[in-house]
């Protein structure tokens, strides 16, 4: 249990940085960012997976069907909608939508999964979102009632639906997969399945990306690494065991870390609103997670297991 918070985190912490590259190369059509970033990590995980692929062929063909419906959704149209939001949107616009990522996670999965929620839940829930929102606002009200929301916010809530139903998809069936198998078979199926929007898109607007775009070309190959092979690897486990309601609420540290990264790397100054908003995200993730009991009896049991094992 211990080890899935770790994961999720770290998931989260890689995400983070999806909207700031994503915005970074929107000078580029949607699908052909989607098609390059699938592309990249179906050739970085082929290596990795490639004997699981090859020894579990009866796993993929029994279970084709949901690893259809991994690339359908969070794979290809996730990602398209993402980027083809950032087209029209601001950045901010698209985390305030993006803010609200748990609150359908934990729907579909009280309607359809039937899991449980709780109070305790809805006002961790509540709390996060206020802080993700107060993070992203910096705090000012103006900022908010200054928004100008557009098309491009619809396709990130399309996006947010998206990615609530293919973590719904993830809970019931990620655990019939061998790890890095099941992900090159769901990379590859995302990139036929974008392939021929990407063909045509060229064949209608031209071809786009230039061997001289050093700074588009980065962004590539970063989303193509760290958000589509690292980070879905660990949320893809994080969620097989907390269920996508609970790792959900972790999606709304996104605001915080990116604000993070902005310090230590952009030398961005933090102000009190940020910090203000980040500790409201932080404990509405820990009201909706914390079960002070659970932890201690996981904890009890991974020490168990590593002991003997040594």
């Amino acid at each position: 249990m211990v080890r899935s918070y770790i994961f999720v985190l770290i998931a989260v912490t890689i995400f983070s940085s999806n909207l700031v590259v994503g915005k970074a190369v929107s000078h580029m059509s949607p699908v052909t960012v989607v098609f390059f970033r699938l592309f990249i990590a179906f050739l970085v995980t082929l290596p990795i997976g490639y004997k699981q692929v090859k020894y579990h062929m009866d796993i993929w063909k029994e279970n084709w069907k949901y690893l259809f419906a991994f690339a359908v959704t969070g794979i290809s149209f996730f990602n398209f909608f993402v980027y083809l939001s950032l087209n029209y949107t601001s950045s901010t616009n698209a985390g305030i939508v993006e803010a609200t990522t748990p609150v359908f996670s934990i729907f579909l999965g009280y309607f359809i999964l039937k899991e449980r929620l709780t109070r305790r839940q809805l006002i961790g829930a509540g709390i996060s979102f206020i802080g993700a929102i107060w993070v992203i606002a910096n705090g000012s009200l103006e900022v908010l009632l200054a928004l100008d929301f557009n098309i491009g916010d619809i396709f990130m809530i399309v996006a947010v639906l998206i990615w609530a139903i293919y973590g719904m998809y993830v809970k019931q069936h990620n655990h019939k997969f061998p790890v890095y198998g099941g992900v090159v078979i769901m990379l590859g199926m995302g990139f036929l399945i974008i392939l021929p929007f990407a063909i045509a898109n060229w064949i209608i607007n031209g071809f786009h990306v230039e061997i001289t775009d050093y700074k588009g070309i980065a962004g590539l190959l970063y989303l193509g690494i760290f958000p589509s092979v690292i980070g879905l690897i660990f949320w893809n486990k994080s969620v097989s065991n907390l269920g996508p309601s609970l790792a959900s609420i972790f999606l709304n540290l996104l605001p915080v870390f990116t604000t993070i990264m902005a310090v230590i790397f952009l030398n961005e100054k933090l102000v009190p609103a940020q910090i203000f908003g980040g500790i409201l995200v932080v404990g509405g993730v820990l009201l909706v997670n914390l079960n002070l009991k659970n932890i201690k009896r996981f904890s009890k049991k991974d020490k168990k297991a590593i002991e003997t094992t040594n």
